[in-house]
This record gives structure tokens, C-alpha cells and sequence, in this order.
């Protein structure tokens, strides 16, 4: 195994460079065909979700797919080189798993905990599937990935402290308040029908709004998650084409946002006109791309990594973010803008009666810590499973060897048969049989102890080499053993649920 990991996450970048290195679908499937195109890759999928771009490859070479897999990540996220390198991080081997793992229990979530990733791990993989170029290594990782991730939510309390960033970013919009009683009697605005709004309006939907609007590029898309929503039995929800947006924003009192657009589907000055009120675009300075608050994220990483927090941290409810206040007087109209790029102009905080919440602002908000005691549990399950992947992988690198072994003696004892025939050409059927099967015991048995011990040493770390030391001692054809793989790698059941 040579997994390789490059990426990067608000963990390592500001919000203003994920922003600008989002990756489109189309996007993404260029940057998988063109990572296997790439000399050092022979696998290769794609993490992309609001807060990470990660992609992941079985190298032949570290440094060679380092650079390549930078390369390419920079070319497509079309953010140079030079200025994306220092926001990257790299996870080779145990490590690259170990992160995956972490990644997909929630551990390394922007909230930490939330169970969303489970739903972005499984579209990376399925794109990978869909694109073949996910083979047998990245299969076996990211449908081990799921598993893990699902265990540790049945098996620990982390669910307490996850949330999807929905539920996370209405807590915030609600500024204290419980959600439910601030949402009662609201009329909402969802653009977007992916899989993150219809999340949205679904989590709105529970919470008790008293009508749901969801706007979308395509019509079918929004009626469907309209249907959805009224099997579900809430009481008013009706689908609009995107151009009555302004329309409806005038009517809504929470606008949530989580679209594919490439630009802003909410200027500030489209916010102040659905409110009545002025707002001066030419006194209006551009916002400069802001990091995001460096001292919230170090916390937040700090905090993961070590797993403490204060009991202060535990019982705090919510924490307000600071940044996105109404500019004056009660907020009137609430924006959640969950999109990467964003959606909505970050200038429309600065409307009057307007509260704004993005990625960039949950971010700030996200360094409450959850129960420190759930996190170690989790963190232990993950130590146990990257253990028990890297001793089934290894074990799976040396099975290929071992069937060709066993092959070549069942060749061995078939052609002794077939000379035994030759020479005592008047051996009944029951004396045949019975030296036949006389002669595969004596080889079965001969080969047993060894190879399930080749199995174990195979296992451990380190014990990569084994398979060679095997071939060479038996002098087995290569072309024998890499059919023997070829043949797994092709097995139609492979790397589905």
C-alpha cells in the first residue's frame, strides 16, 4: 500500500481560499482523470465538500506524487501553486488512513461530530466508482471509511456534540435563542435543491416554519424536493423558478443558500432592496478574502487534538458569532449562507436589519468543545481501525502469492496423477482415487504451516517483504500472480454496499 493524501481544509486554509479552490463536479471528474493519467497515480478520488478538498492516490513514489497530485490540485482549484502550497498538508501510508478515519467519524469536522461527511465520503467513492478510477486500495479504504464512521456514531456518544452544520448555522441565526421557538410562524426561502438544501429544508421543516419556498436553476429538482417535503407534512411548500427570487426574498424571514453557482446569488444590494431600505453600493468598500479567525480555528484544533474542554465549554449552549450582526436594530431578515463559494455577498451583513451567517463565520463559532471522554472513545475505535486496515491489507498483498502457490502444487500433483496413469495403466477407479487423494494430503498438509504463517508475518508491519521472499523461494511465475490479482481486482462485488 502506498496511499498518498493531499489536501487541505479550514483546518489549514482561510475561508477565502476554500472558497476560491472549490471544486465543481465537473471539476472534480477532470481532476480524477487526470490524476490516473499522471505517471506516479494508479488510483485516484476526491473529498470535496464545503470546508475540504482532499485528494487521494495509491503512488508508486512519494516525492514524484507529492508534486504531481499539488500540481494538479492547484491547476484545477485554478489557485497558483505557489499560494496554495502553504495551506497543504500531506498523509502517506497509515497516516493517510488514519486520516480518512478521523475525517468520517467527524472528528475533524468543522462541528465536530457531524454526520454529513458519511454522505460525502460515500459520493466521493461512488464518483470514484462511476470514473474507475477507484481500484482495489481506495474501495477497500473509503467502504472501510463508512463503516468506521458509522460505528463510531452507534457506539459512542459523539452524536451529543455533532451536528450538521444546518442545524449549526440555524443555532446561530436563532443568536441564542432555542430554534424551535424562533423559527414557529417564519416563512423561509431555501435556494438550492442538492443534497445540503434539501437538508435545510427539511431541518426547517422540523423545526416548525410556517412555509417553506425552495428556488432552484432546475425546476424539476425544486417541485421534487417540494414533494418530499409535503409527504413529510409540512403544511405549505411550493417550488419557484430562480428568477422570482427577488420576489420571494421580500417576503421571507430566513433565506438559507447552498448552490453550485460559481458567482453570488445574493448581491447586498438585492438584500436592501427586499428589505426597503438604502444602501449605498459606492460608498461600499470590497470586502478584502479574510481568514478565518485564526484564534477560534487554533482552538478548535487544539481541542480535537488534545481532547480536553472545560466544563464551562461542555454546558455552554450556543456561542454567538461576532461578526455577522444585524448592522442596526433586530435583525428583520436572516441569511445562512452554506454555500463554497458563497452565495450571498458577504457585504449584506452590513444592511440594516440584516444577520448574516457563513462559512466563515461558523467557522469562528465552531470552537466549543463537545465531551472530551466521547472524542477519546472515537479516537480509540480509529486507532483500533487503522491497526486492523493495514493488517488486512497487508495480509491481502500476500494472498495473491499464496493462491499462486497452491496453484502450481495442484499442477504438481495433477501431472504426477497423470504419469502414475502412464505406468500402472491397470489401477482401478477406487485405487486411483485413493492414492489421488492420498497424494493432496500429503501436499496440503506440507503447505499449510507455512503458508498460514507467511499469512501472520505477512500481517504485521514491515512485513510487506514476505510475498516477495515467497515467489523467489518457489520460483512462481509473476504472470501467475498478477492474474490471481487481476481477477480480484475484476470481481463484480468488489467495492459495493
Amino acid at each position: 500500500m502506498s496511499l498518498l493524501v493531499v489536501g487541505l481544509s479550514h483546518r489549514s486554509a482561510p475561508v477565502s481560499v476554500l472558497e476560491r479552490a472549490s471544486l465543481s463536479v465537473e471539476a472534480r471528474t477532470k481532476l480524477l482523470q487526470d490524476t490516473l493519467a499522471a505517471e506516479p497515480a494508479t488510483e485516484a478520488a476526491v473529498l470535496a465538500t464545503c470546508n475540504r478538498i482532499e485528494l487521494y492516490a495509491d503512488v508508486d513514489k512519494f516525492h514524484a506524487g507529492v508534486a504531481e497530485l499539488s500540481t494538479l490540485l492547484a491547476r484545477h482549484s485554478g489557485v497558483g501553486l505557489d499560494e496554495l502550497t502553504p495551506y497543504l498538508y500531506v498523509h502517506y501510508e497509515d497516516r493517510a488512513v488514519h486520516h480518512l478515519f478521523s475525517v468520517a467519524c467527524g472528528l475533524d469536522s468543522m462541528v465536530v461530530g457531524e454526520g454529513q461527511i458519511l454522505g460525502q465520503i460515500k459520493d466521493a467513492l461512488a464518483l470514484g466508482q462511476e470514473l474507475h478510477t477507484a481500484g482495489r486500495l481506495l474501495n477497500d479504504l473509503f467502504q472501510q471509511a463508512l463503516r468506521v464512521g458509522k460505528r463510531a456514531h452507534s457506539e459512542t456518544g459523539i452524536d451529543r456534540a455533532g451536528q450538521s452544520l444546518v442545524t449549526f448555522g440555524l443555532e446561530q441565526l436563532a443568536d441564542g435563542a432555542e430554534v424551535n421557538a424562533w423559527a414557529a410562524g417564519k416563512r423561509a426561502l431555501v435556494i438550492g435543491a442538492g443534497s445540503m438544501s434539501s437538508l435545510a429544508a427539511a431541518t426547517l421543516a422540523r423545526a416548525g416554519v410556517e412555509e417553506i419556498v425552495v428556488a432552484n436553476r432546475t425546476r424539476a429538482r425544486a417541485d421534487r424536493l417540494v414533494e418530499i417535503l409535503g409527504q413529510a407534512g409540512v403544511p405549505t411548500a411550493r417550488a419557484v423558478e430562480m428568477d422570482a427570487v427577488a420576489d420571494e426574498l421580500a417576503r421571507a424571514d430566513v433565506v438559507v443558500s447552498c448552490t453550485g453557482a460559481t458567482g453570488l446569488v445574493l448581491t447586498a444590494k438585492a438584500v436592501a432592496h427586499a428589505l426597503g431600505v438604502a444602501f449605498d453600493t459606492a460608498a461600499q468598500t470590497p470586502e478584502a478574502p479574510a481568514a478565518a479567525a485564526p484564534d477560534a480555528l487554533d482552538q478548535h484544533a487544539a481541542w480535537v487534538e488534545n481532547g480536553s474542554a472545560t466544563a464551562a465549554a461542555q454546558d455552554r449552549a450556543v456561542r454567538r458569532v461576532p461578526v455577522r450582526p444585524a448592522a442596526t436594530g433586530p435583525a428583520r431578515l436572516h441569511l445562512l449562507d452554506l454555500a463554497m463559494p458563497r452565495d450571498i455577498d458577504g457585504a449584506a451583513h452590513r444592511v440594516a436589519g440584516v444577520r448574516l451567517v457563513d462559512i466563515e463565520s461558523l467557522a469562528e463559532a465552531s470552537a466549543d468543545a463537545p465531551m472530551a471522554a466521547d472524542v477519546d472513545q472515537v479516537r480509540t475505535i480509529v486507532a483500533d481501525e487503522v491497526a486492523a486496515f493495514g493488517a488486512a491489507q497487508r495480509a491481502a498483498h500476500i494472498t495473491p502469492t499464496v493462491v499462486a502457490l497452491r496453484t502450481m502444487a495442484a499442477d504438481v500433483v495433477a501431472g504426477e496423477i497423470a504419469r502414475l496413469d502412464g505406468r500402472l495403466p491397470d489401477l482401478d477407479e477406487k485405487q486411483r482415487a485413493e492414492i489421488t487423494q492420498t497424494v493432496r494430503r500429503v501436499v496440503d498438509k506440507l503447505l499449510h504451516a507455512p503458508t498460514v504463517r507467511v499469512k501472520q508475518l505477512a500481517s504485521e508491519p514491515g512485513g510487506a517483504g514476505y510475498a516477495d521472499a515467497l515467489r523467489e523461494l518457489f520460483d512462481l511465475d509473476p504472470q501467475t500472480v498478477a492474474a490471481v490479482s487481476r481477477a480480484d481486482l475484476n470481481d463484480p462485488n468488489r467495492g459495493r454496499s
